[in-house]
């Protein structure tokens, strides 16, 4: 299957686009978060404060020295940048956020010191974790035992996908809740593959809290209805992107589901004794802080997708390394630019950015023609299955 021409990396150097609003708008919100959220001493708040005006104002410019022993890697990974001059919005934008998520961990002294390893995103993790709204949800899930066998595959899979707008660096900006609307719904197809022939089904963890809360229900689902045998959740090994999920957060959320009882304490029991009998795996793997796309995926993960039944990822930035942050033509087959992989996957994304593919021209008029900002909201998402080899249920969209 042949991939069409890619079209250039996004930056975030034109002033009316949207990734140049996520530095001058939402970044500097995140700091300033991050300085209310832990009693930071002048040396942190001080760093803060440089780092927020030199990604404003600055060039681009090797990572300070620090106790990550990264330096090296992010040396190589920013040659084409570092010394030349450019801003932060010259750089690819996938490349640029993720180099602004690593530099605001050395700015509060994440990697050595008093604050060594403490989760500057902690109290808004927990905050959110903690929300009446999210126990009152959980406390609700008995309800769904009067749905059809179809009705609760269908409430667990989309209970993963909106809790994506549980994404707290996309909350500091994105106003009022909405009501939601899925483009593309390849769930029938991703269960029927799953019927087909159950297996280890691989899960690529975006956030934290409420997001991986319905996350692990929804595993907890997989595994309960013998649609996989096996479960690997991939995390981040440390904090990313503001809510990015960690083991610590894995933890957190087994925790509360411990804590309602009734279908949520059920089901933190059976992750439990699937965590203590190794169907379900963690692992925090290094690359998933990297500011690369899923087509430099390193081997040990490659062959983790090869033989999994299917790989799930979630979120907005997992889908932009996924095909590729680039302003395809939207009606770009999502199957075609996720056949560089060794095995099925599947997609649950909310918009949050540019990047959209696998919807039909129709659909993209309407939406462009109602409403002009479609693709940043957290309104519209999409499910989006790119299948197996033999094409068994695939849409194909």
């Amino acid at each position: 299957m042949s991939t069409p021409p890619a079209p250039p990396v996004i930056t975030a150097a034109d002033p009316a686009a949207f990734p140049h609003s996520v530095f001058h708008v939402r970044h500097p919100k995140v700091i300033a978060q991050v300085k209310a959220a832990l009693p930071y001493g002048p040396e942190q708040l001080s760093a803060l404060d440089a780092f927020l005006d030199a990604t404003l104002h600055g060039t681009l410019d090797p990572l300070p020295q620090d106790d990550a022993g990264d330096r090296a890697q992010w040396d190589l990974w920013g040659a084409p940048y570092f010394g030349r001059g450019l801003r932060w919005t010259d750089a690819p934008f996938l490349w640029a956020e993720s180099y602004f998520h690593r530099r605001l961990l050395s700015a509060t002294g994440y990697f050595a010191g008093l604050w060594r390893g403490v989760d500057p995103f902690g109290p808004m993790k927990a905050a959110s974790l903690g929300s009446a709204g999210l126990a009152a949800e959980l406390a609700q899930l008995g309800s769904t035992a009067s749905l059809s066998a179809e009705e609760r595959d269908a409430a667990a899979l989309h209970a993963s996908l909106w809790g994506n707008r549980a994404d707290l660096g996309f909350q500091l900006v994105a106003g009022a809740p909405v009501v939601p609307e899925v483009l593309v719904d390849d769930g029938p197809a991703l269960y029927a593959h799953l019927d087909a022939a159950p297996g280890r089904v691989n899960l690529v963890a975006d956030n934290a809290a409420e997001e991986l809360v319905y996350d692990l229900l929804l595993l907890d689902h997989l595994l309960a209805s013998g649609r996989a045998t096996e479960l690997t959740l991939y995390l981040k090994p440390r904090p990313y992107y503001v809510s990015d999920a960690t083991p610590q957060d894995f933890a957190a959320a087994v925790h509360l589901l411990e804590t309602v009882p009734g279908p949520a304490a059920d089901a933190a029991r059976r992750l439990r004794a699937a965590c203590a009998d190794g169907r379900l795996v963690l692992v925090a793997a290094e690359f998933f802080c990297a500011p690369l796309g899923f087509d430099a995926l390193p081997k040990e993960i490659l062959d983790a997708i090869a033989t999994a039944r299917v790989t799930l990822f979630k979120g907005d930035l997992n889908y932009r390394r996924l095909v590729g942050d680039r302003l395809w033509p939207q009606n770009t087959p999502f199957r075609t630019l996720t056949s560089y992989l060794p095995g099925p996957v599947a997609a649950l994304r909310t918009y949050k950015s540019d990047v959209s593919v696998g919807l039909d021209p129709e659909t993209v008029r309407a939406l462009d023609a109602a409403e002009p900002g479609w693709r940043f909201g957290g309104r519209h998402a999409v499910i989006q299955f790119g299948g197996a080899a033999d094409g068994e249920g695939v849409s194909g969209r």
